[in-house]
């Protein structure tokens, strides 16, 4: 019994150690890229004041703030902050297969992907925008509060092997960002994307994975497992296999980027060999590029 307990509370601990870390290390990502546009406040419908201005031509008299107005001979309008063209909402992949990775001297696919899209939170919220979660464990907010709540999301892990991207609650008109290795079945992938165009909204799907995921370098008696040892495939010529596979992912690549074509999404593949800075440079260029 102590010994179950004592295995508990460490893993407990580990847990609790994680998402500190996983934060220490989006910061520092984050300061490697300046700030771009967002953050630009802009007037609209919202629940958020944002600053009194004088009256103009045109304005509507039920818009004028008469208290603020009662202090002097001018008339001043109340304008309130535009909420859901600055929502941005993210789904990163908790699934077992995102827990992959082929050498120690490389991060898991889990936790490139958790850094990125922490890093983008970072510069977002700090850029002015809120930044929350798809679905409705987290929505988006503002504050250094929020993005510790969104490291302490990311650091949990999911049980299936492949996730299916979470898209509800999306907000009409919002930004949303994909991250995934995206090797299980794409259909509920096209029904997200379908679903958050038809509200309006627009984003980018990250791909991410491992070096030998592209290269297929496997030789021989292979024994290919599911992270979680749902799956699993024996056989004498891996390398039989490998113009195959790298045909389907080429057409899981291409098909990725067809769905994000036809729903005025962007599309990017990152390798966990290759820079975080690069995939978060480009991350963050296409949250700006669409932002109005």
């Amino acid at each position: 019994m102590t010994s179950t307990v004592t295995q508990l509370r460490q893993r407990a601990q580990e847990e609790a150690s994680r998402f500190p870390a996983l934060l220490a290390r989006a910061e520092q990502l984050a300061g490697t890229v300046l700030l771009g546009e967002h953050g630009r406040r802009r007037a609209g419908l919202g629940d958020d004041f944002w600053q009194y201005r004088p009256m103009r031509p045109g304005d509507s008299y039920r818009k004028i703030d008469w208290r603020r107005s009662a202090r002097g001979d001018d008339q001043f309008v109340r304008e309130r902050e535009w909420q859901i063209a600055q929502s941005v909402q993210l789904w990163v992949d908790p699934g077992a297969s995102m827990r992959f990775s082929s050498n120690k001297d490389l991060p898991t696919k889990a936790d490139r992907a958790r850094v990125i899209a922490l890093a983008a939170a970072v510069l977002l919220i700090r850029g002015g925008e809120r930044v929350g979660l798809t679905g409705w464990k987290l929505p988006p907010r503002r504050g250094d509060v929020q993005i510790l709540r969104l490291a302490e999301m990311f650091s949990e892990d999911g049980e299936e092997d492949y996730a299916e991207p979470e898209a509800r609650g999306m907000l009409p008109h919002a930004k949303a960002v994909f991250v995934s290795d995206f090797l299980g079945d794409l259909d509920p992938v096209e029904a997200a994307l379908t679903k958050a165009a038809d509200r309006g909204v627009r984003g980018v799907v990250l791909q991410v994975l491992d070096p030998s995921e592209e290269s297929f370098p496997f030789q021989g008696r292979t024994i290919f497992e599911s992270i979680g040892g749902t799956m699993a495939h024996e056989t004498l010529k891996a390398g039989e296999l490998r113009q195959r596979y790298l045909d389907r992912l080429a057409e899981r690549k291409a098909r990725l980027q067809s769905l994000c074509n036809l729903t005025g999404w962007q599309y990017s593949a990152h390798r966990t060999d290759q820079s975080a800075q690069s995939a978060l440079l480009w991350l963050y260029r296409a949250m700006d590029g669409g932002h109005g």
